[in-house]
């Protein structure tokens, strides 16, 4: 039986960030199914439970997959348009920040090296502002699980940006009434060695707290507006 680690629920809250630089190493079947059984347990609409998980660890697949991500990614960071400089200099200046911007950068350039993608999938519901709300608690609880693994995990969803729906329900022999809600890699981080040969610090191969505006900004209390100091 795999260990994990034996974290109550704040803290694993409170130290699952997205970590990007993963390793190619195998995750066991069983951590897998470990991870999944614990995503199920999410909420869901009148428990109707409308999802499916489509577990890729195919490398034509993972590759195909990766390859929708780039363009996506491409698309959204206007990679023809801006030089990588001054890419770097935007997240400098926002919340993402120069560490996180390699990080999403490496990710897009190495996605599948990620051993296991998992793709949630609703069936039924009609695609809408509302569509995720009975499965992105689940997907939730599925990276909590993976950090109890020590595994790292990030939520995307780039690989639907540019129109590659059709493609990706044709890969993934989707049903017609199936939609595929993001993409999750599973990988162990990577070491401080192996991230110091790709430049980047140590601190993004480790679990912490993920940065944040403080809570006391954008909670409001009975009104949009009525801020007071946390106590």
């Amino acid at each position: 039986m795999v260990e994990r680690q034996p974290l109550d629920v704040l803290e694993a809250i409170h130290s699952t960030r997205s970590i990007r630089f993963l390793k190619p190493d195998p995750i066991p079947d069983e951590v897998i199914w470990a991870i999944l059984d614990a995503a199920i347990r999410g909420p869901n609409g009148s428990n109707m439970q409308r999802w499916g998980w489509v577990v890729v660890t195919d490398p034509e697949k993972k590759k195909r997959l990766a390859d929708f991500y780039r363009d996506g990614w491409n698309l959204a960071n206007r990679v023809e348009k801006r030089s990588r400089e001054e890419r770097f200099a935007i997240a400098s200046t926002n919340q993402l920040g120069y560490q996180g911007y390699l990080g999403v950068e490496y990710l897009a350039d190495h996605l599948e090296d990620a051993p296991v993608f998992i793709i949630p999938v609703t069936i039924g519901a009609r695609p809408s502002l509302r569509s995720g709300s009975s499965i992105y608690g689940a997907v939730q609880n599925l990276q909590l699980a993976a950090r109890a693994f020590g595994i790292g995990t990030t939520f995307t969803s780039a690989h639907a940006i540019e129109d590659h729906a059709e493609e990706t329900r044709e890969l993934l022999d989707l049903p017609e009434n199936a939609v595929d809600m993001c993409l999750i890699p599973l990988g162990y981080p990577m070491t401080e060695e192996e991230l110091a040969a790709v430049g980047a610090s140590p601190n993004q191969g480790r679990f912490g707290v993920p940065r944040r505006v403080p809570v006391e900004q954008v909670t409001h209390w009975d009104s949009w507006g009525d801020q007071k100091a946390r106590t």
